[in-house]
């Protein structure tokens, strides 16, 4: 099969409709990604350090093992969000009652207060942007959502 390098794989239909769909849904997402991530001050904590914050708010204590492979990010990357996390007070770690060798990750109170307040002001810009948006296009936008939250989990 010959690939284009613009359009994607080929069929003999013409280009793939869905190697164009990927790459536009990329370059969305990137662009509102890093439109959220610049509205942040510098020495915030950086995207995956919320991310981690999020799960362990939703989820509860896990182990850094656990959550690099939930975050699909090496160990190594892990231990780094976690020492920054921890070194701010927004989690705590706990040795393991079964191996004390292993070590739990919970988030504390100042980590939700400040994943609250993060959360916040990146609702608020959005609902800003969809608030110019019609009734349509903002049903459109919210029909979308479980397929890309599959779409997340799928990657």
């Amino acid at each position: 099969m010959k690939v284009d390098p613009e359009t994607g794989p080929a069929h003999a239909d013409g280009p793939s409709d869905t190697a164009r769909l990927a790459s536009d849904l990329r370059l969305a997402v990137s662009r509102v990604t890093r439109r959220l991530r610049q509205a942040h001050a510098v020495g915030d904590v950086s995207l995956s350090g919320v991310s981690v914050l999020a799960r362990l708010a939703a989820d509860g204590p896990e182990s850094p093992t656990s959550l690099a492979d939930m975050e699909r990010v090496r160990p190594q990357a892990m231990a780094s969000t976690l020492a920054m996390l921890e070194q701010r007070g927004l989690v705590r770690r706990t040795p393991d009652p079964e191996d004390g060798r292993r070590s739990s990750m919970a988030i504390t109170e100042e980590g939700r207060a400040m994943l609250a307040e993060r959360r916040s002001d990146s609702v608020h810009r959005l609902w800003a942007a969809l608030d110019e948006f019609t009734p349509e296009e903002r049903a459109a936008l919210a029909s979308a959502l479980p397929l890309l939250a599959r779409l997340a989990e799928r990657l």
